[in-house]
């Protein structure tokens, strides 16, 4: 009897096993996304029974869609798939550009699904998109952005103490190649934007391959760079901390946490540096320090170079959120809010006397907060105060804030 026990769970195991295998091999049948010679890319998509299917995507021209008190900003196209043989859909883009892509599928009506054909995905908030590369030679966005026969730093998941916001909390950090081998280094404090986190820039934005690739063709300089948690009510990434797996949103909503925090980033940033400095290997000046961030982690480093106008040299602001005063009010021009605010002439004055060595902002053209960040310029060009400015094409997209972070990457430490 138990001979035959045996035996049959054998059969079952091998049978599932072998249902697990078809279902794989099946799945790798249906190849997506396919990068063409031509540049092009195709997406294939096995439903069988569904009517209507369209690809969502970053590689589209965008639409623009209106969120209320924030206004308009470019969102991902819309393509159609056509059904062909066996239950197939398909669709071909345009010749591509160099770039990481992201997107998803509509069956039906049925938004945000995934492509069963491909494994590589990110988060984003509460969105999971597919995402690929396209390169087309060495030293382009794309091969910056993918991983590259070139020798690697490390990611860590570092918990800390901040005495300011009085809990514990995470930050990832990266450490160049060679760091195991000695020698100081500087830091680059790099901040994510709203409804991010210490996992954003690193897997979104694609930080430790910029970094590797930038460093082994000799265009930055070897850094740590130190990517912490921007919420001060949040210790640590959605589920990853004692609050359990709550739904993250757009600037600590969603059913997260609620209470307030004991301080703001900026306010508590000197915890990270003081904890960074006393447990890493870093060139402990001002000249050793770099500080930028994306929209709100832009804003917070706009408020970080004006409280601590010479603990950093290099500040840099992608597609800032800027706001003063304590009550943040985008509804409120920024031009008004510089006339408004008691402080802030006196901290931009202290800042620009100390002579920082470089303060450098980008902007997407059509972004929507593109309009604080000329209020800004046309302030600070007023007092002839230097700083410089880089404006490109499209929104409030990580295609931008990756660029930027290439750009400001090999200006530093130099």
């Amino acid at each position: 009897m138990k001979k035959t026990i045996v035996t049959l769970a054998l059969v079952v195991g091998c049978c599932l096993s072998g249902v697990a295998q078809e279902k794989l091999f099946q799945s790798a049948n249906v190849q997506s996304p396919v990068v063409n010679k031509d540049g092009t890319v195709t997406f294939n998509l096995f439903a069988p029974k569904a009517s209507k299917v369209e690809v969502t995507g970053d590689f589209l021209p965008t639409q623009k869609i209106h969120i209320e008190g924030y206004g308009d900003y470019d969102a991902p196209g819309v393509a159609q798939l056509v059904e062909g043989k066996n239950g197939v859909w398909s669709f071909t883009s345009d010749k591509l550009a160099p770039e990481m892509y992201s997107y998803t599928f509509s069956i039906d009506g049925m938004t945000g699904v995934k492509d069963p054909a491909n494994i590589y995905v990110n988060r984003d908030i509460v969105s999971y998109t597919n995402i690929f590369i396209v390169s087309e030679k060495k030293g382009d966005k794309g091969d910056l952005y993918r991983v590259n026969e070139v020798p690697h730093g490390n990611l860590s998941k570092v918990w800390y103490n901040s005495p300011t916001l009085k809990m514990q909390r995470r930050m990832t950090i990266y450490t160049p190649p060679g760091y195991d081998k000695g020698g100081r280094y500087p830091v680059m404090y790099l901040l994510h934007g709203s409804g991010g986190d210490e996992n954003a820039w690193s897997e979104l934005g694609r930080a430790a391959q910029i970094l590797d690739n930038l460093i082994a063709m000799g265009k930055a300089k070897p850094m740590i760079v130190v990517m912490p948690n921007g919420n001060p009510n949040c210790q640590a990434a959605p589920g990853e901390w004692s609050f359990g797996m709550y739904t993250p949103g757009f600037r600590d909503g969603g059913n997260g946490p609620t209470a307030p925090a004991a301080a703001t980033i900026p306010a508590s940033f000197m915890d990270i540096v003081n904890y960074v400095d006393a447990n890493y290997r870093t060139i402990k000046k001002r000249e050793g320090r770099a500080v930028c961030g994306l929209s709100m982690g832009g804003g917070h480093t706009f408020a970080i170079s004006l409280l601590y106008p010479t603990t950093f040299d290099y500040y840099g602001l992608f597609s800032a959120g800027l706001h003063l005063g304590k009550d943040f009010n985008m509804q409120k021009p920024f031009s008004e809010q510089i006339k408004d605010d008691p402080d802030f002439a006196g901290q931009s004055a202290r800042l620009f006397g100390s002579k920082p060595k470089l303060y450098w902002m980008g902007m997407g053209n059509t972004d929507f907060l593109y309009q604080s960040t000329v209020d800004l310029r046309a302030y600070w060009d007023s007092k002839g105060y230097k700083y410089e400015y880089v404006e490109t094409d499209g929104g409030h997209i990580w295609r931008n804030w990756r660029i930027y972070l290439t750009m400001f990457a090999q200006r530093l430490f130099k």
